[in-house]
């Protein structure tokens, strides 16, 4: 065997696991979209095949926003190279912090004290947060955990974490299980997603509404992300999944 082939052997003897949700039109997401909708096009008995025809929008369950979603020069997800769909994976888990703060947002000294527990966040990484709110999924009220007065409570990245991801680790991507990259109460004293901003303007791609994050170790493993090729699109719904050290 090549050595491709002798390394695509040992990942396959290592821990797989699914980092995104299931899509339906009875999922959680974004306030100015509409749910998925379906219908068949063709059947196996009466056409001799059988398709159907989706319409989503491009940020649908778990899905990578490309740069472009609010840069207006960075890329779209045709643009992101192959190799930036691969990558070393940290997870920084907090969520028993986000269980006694659903506002709790991800802290320069999270990192600081991360990097005292693992070691440097290696650059070129992909770096996400495990909050536990995956966990929620299946309850909407849960999910988007609106208060009395309609106001959302929901954990996020602070900007001083962000800034310090790109500029002194030069991490190439995060992820979160949440719908947005800010904790809700930092959007509503910040008046925007300042955070989302400031990571995708400095043309770097984020994937949003994970699965799964809890399950996987701080270091060692790798995330892949199965992304379409859609032309000018400025994010998409992604099959995501880690490789880790066997359970």
């Amino acid at each position: 065997m090549t050595d491709i082939q002798t390394a695509l052997h040992f990942l396959k003897t290592q821990t797989w696991i699914d980092l995104s949700h299931d899509v339906n039109d009875n999922i959680p997401y974004f306030s100015s979209f509409s749910p998925m909708t379906e219908k068949t096009v063709t059947t196996v008995k009466e056409d001799g095949f059988y398709a159907k025809e989706y319409s989503l929008v491009t940020q649908y369950g778990t899905h990578v926003d490309a740069p472009s979603h609010f840069y207006e020069p960075g890329r779209n997800v045709d643009q992101l190279t192959l190799k930036e769909l691969v990558l070393p994976l940290c997870v920084i888990h907090k969520e028993k912090e986000v269980a006694a703060n659903n506002d709790y947002a991800v802290t320069l000294a999270d990192l600081l004290q991360f990097e005292e527990e693992n070691g440097r966040i290696p650059a070129g990484c992909f770096m996400a947060f495990s909050s536990g709110w995956s966990e929620r999924w299946n309850n909407h009220e849960q999910f988007y955990n609106r208060d009395a007065e309609g106001e959302a409570h929901t954990p996020g990245w602070s900007l001083e974490a962000l800034k310090f991801l790109h500029e002194e680790r030069d991490v190439l991507a995060i992820g979160h299980e949440t719908l947005d990259t800010d904790s809700a109460a930092d959007t509503r004293q910040n008046g925007g997603l300042v955070g989302e901003l400031y990571w995708l303007s400095q043309d770097k791609y984020q994937v949003e509404v994970m699965n799964n994050l809890s399950r996987l170790p701080a270091t060692g493993g790798a995330i892949i992300i199965g992304l379409p090729k859609i032309q000018a699109a400025p994010g998409f719904n992604a099959r995501v999944f880690a490789v880790v050290p066997e359970e």
